[in-house]
């Protein structure tokens, strides 16, 4: 990573500044939003040379001339536009907001899913409980109630979920299958893209999605119409009940965004009865986006981010981890890392893990 964490080498002006723009920071939010929706952006961007008036944008956007010039005027300390004579300029930032798909996720992630919820937070580190979760409904975590979420939360949700890992898969499917595989266990398979991906990698591989019986559902529906479903099986298991294991006989086991839903004595919990079911020539393949191996700060700050999401809104305890946390408890696991790729799709990492003592691959 470029950024340091080890000073603070802002001027006094540049932190106060910085101050005012997390204090209005929920309007900075509504107003890109609206900025988006009401068409403003596309209005501007449409025009991209010349820009356009106050005016011109009212009448295309079919809002008043008082709208119009609100949110025109606040873009432009927000940096989404700039200002020429009496035009306004869409902006590079603005020209992300409007047309770069991950920004986009984002967006619609926190618009839709978080941002009602995440006023709890200062709650839910009182509790350690997901008290914004409220907001949809009376779970104890979010992944049983995944299924009932109203729209368009839940399609939001998803989007966000499956955008990462979904960038990943063509850079970790060869890693995955360097060797031959014939059965896979895919831990925490949620609507089973990765075993759709699996058995359209390898035609000899048979994987089973060990997840919760409501997230089962959703992968079966989503598996329904694919031609070879019957290599697809189902593990119904609840990795908060420790008493619960994972099937054994797999050459490979794989998690991807998974342990960064529990806490650290869950994760330890659940490798532990992992590696009880490895044989000497399994492979688990761990994919998380680890908040310290990110090239670009932005990544960072959306991560760290993203791990207040899991407080407020998905358990009140887990996070994106750093890597060293992450590697201590597979070591304390019995476990060890083999190999570690990083900066695969959008900023993943993938651990290769296999039973400590066992000679690497």
């Amino acid at each position: 990573m470029t950024h340091s964490y080890t000073s603070d080498d802002k001027s006094a002006l540049q932190a106060i500044s910085d101050a005012q723009r997390i204090a209005f920071a929920p309007i900075i939010f509504q107003a890109t939003v609206a900025l988006r929706e009401l068409g403003v952006l596309a209005c501007l961007d449409s025009k991209r040379r010349s820009g356009a008036t106050a005016d011109e944008v009212a009448e295309e956007c079919a809002i008043s001339l008082y709208g119009a010039k609100v949110l025109l005027d606040a873009s432009l300390s927000i940096g989404l536009v700039w200002q020429r004579e009496a035009h306004y300029v869409l902006a590079k930032t603005g020209h992300f907001i409007l047309h770069d798909p991950m920004t986009n996720i984002n967006l619609d992630f926190n618009r839709d899913f978080c941002y009602q919820g995440v006023a709890a937070l200062t709650e839910s580190i009182r509790s350690g409980k997901p008290e914004g979760l409220k907001v949809f409904g009376d779970w104890p975590t979010l992944y049983p109630g995944l299924s009932s979420l109203p729209e368009p939360a839940r399609s939001s949700w998803f989007a966000f979920d499956h955008y990462y890992s979904d960038h990943a898969y063509p850079e970790v499917l060869p890693l995955v299958f360097e060797r031959p595989i014939t059965r896979l266990l895919d831990i925490g398979g949620n609507t089973g893209k990765w075993a759709l991906a699996c058995i359209e990698q390898d035609p000899a591989v048979r994987v089973t999605v060990a997840d919760l019986p409501q997230q089962l559902s959703l992968m079966k529906d989503n598996i329904a119409s694919h031609s070879d479903k019957e290599r697809i099986d189902d593990y119904a298991i609840d990795w908060l009940d420790e008493q619960q294991t994972p099937p054994a006989g797999a050459e490979a086991i794989w998690m991807s965004q998974f342990l960064d839903c529990f806490s650290p004595a869950q994760i330890l919990s659940i490798l532990r009865r992992v590696a009880k079911v490895m044989e000497s020539n399994t492979r688990l393949f761990i994919m998380e986006t680890l908040w310290d191996r990110q090239p670009q700060e932005a990544g960072a700050l959306s991560l760290n981010c993203t791990s207040l999401y899991f407080t407020a809104m998905a358990n009140g305890n887990s996070r994106m981890y750093a890597a060293d946390e992450l590697v201590s408890l597979i070591e304390q696991a019995g476990l060890r890392v083999s190999h570690q790729h990083d900066r695969l799709g959008r900023g993943h990492t993938l651990l290769v893990c296999e039973r400590a003592g066992q000679s690497s691959w």
